[in-house]
């Protein structure tokens, strides 16, 4: 069974169109059709299904499609344990949101000069779903916050960098005492489902601070551009894209130790491509190493 009729099936199935899948495959989308259709006759049934302009599988493609996805990881874990000592292959990479415009672009512009035949696919997700995605083999490693949870002893994990709680307001307001803006001043809840909203949220209780709250929103970029219109401040990790967008917005540090959202790595040490991950990871630690450490205080 050619694994890249397998390859054609699945990859149809996930794009749910012929010509999308063959434009990622760089095939024509004649060509993908006929993989597909010599796996339906190699197998005896029809495996997809047209609906309009759309393609959907048949009971018979999703009875296979786990099995399917299964061959495909397998056949990548073969190629890439062939070449265990060569810095080449598909590095399987997850990342949440933030991290994909902070942590990624100096990381694999270093990475990719000293190894430019390297290949990362990057999935973006929450950084839980990633912990659990990296444990259970779909992904390799992952780039996320710091997990709150005890690590499968199939992964380890490793801080890059520290990002400090500190109050975000309008920049007129970057001499006002921090307490006082987060008590009086139109609030911006950064959302509680996600740890630097749960770092945010504990910190106000324990320090007796009711804010008025205007909204609850998630995305820090999304708050910080509502805090340059004037719509309130927030409290948020200090993180390096907020200060770079040309905003009207000041950084206005806590009065004592801040709490902390820790960024870092972690990846399967058992998985297939597990020195790929390390290779990453040595990339990103001498990228960051001494980045985070400190408070930064600078306001804009």
């Amino acid at each position: 069974m050619d694994i890249r009729y397998i390859q054609s099936f699945v990859t149809t199935v996930e794009c749910g169109s012929i010509a999308e899948a063959a434009r990622r495959l760089d095939l024509t989308s004649a060509a993908l059709a006929a993989r597909v259709r010599a796996l339906e006759e190699e197998l005896g049934t029809p495996l997809v299904k047209r609906s309009g302009r759309s393609v959907k599988p048949t009971a018979a493609g999703l009875n296979i499609l786990d099995s399917a996805r299964s061959m495909l990881r397998e056949e990548r874990d073969l190629r890439a344990m062939a070449t265990k000592e060569l810095p080449v292959g598909e590095l399987r990479l997850g990342t949440f949101v933030s991290a994909l415009t902070t942590v990624l672009p100096p990381v694999l512009r270093k990475l990719y000069a000293e190894h430019p035949d390297l290949s990362v696919s990057v999935v973006s997700n929450a950084s839980v779903e990633l912990c659990r995605m990296v444990a259970s083999g779909e992904l390799d490693a992952a780039v996320v916050v710091e997990p709150q949870f005890a690590i499968p002893k199939t992964c380890e994990w490793r801080p890059l960098m520290d990002e400090p709680l500190v109050v975000v307001a309008p920049v007129d307001l970057a001499d006002a005492d921090p307490h006082e803006l987060l008590r009086n001043q139109p609030f911006i809840r950064y959302d509680r489902t996600v740890w630097g909203g749960q770092l945010a949220d504990r910190y106000l209780r324990d320090h007796g601070i009711r804010p008025h709250q205007r909204l609850e929103i998630n995305g820090l970029m999304s708050i910080a551009v509502m805090i340059d219109h004037g719509l309130g401040v927030s409290l948020l990790p200090d993180w390096s894209a907020l200060w770079s967008g040309g905003l009207s917005i000041a950084r206005v540090p806590l009065p004592s130790k801040a709490p902390v959202r820790r960024i870092g790595f972690i990846w399967g040490v058992q998985s297939p491509h597990s020195h790929l991950a390390r290779l990453f990871l040595e990339h990103a630690e001498t990228v960051f190493r001494g980045h985070g450490n400190k408070p930064r205080i600078a306001r804009r």
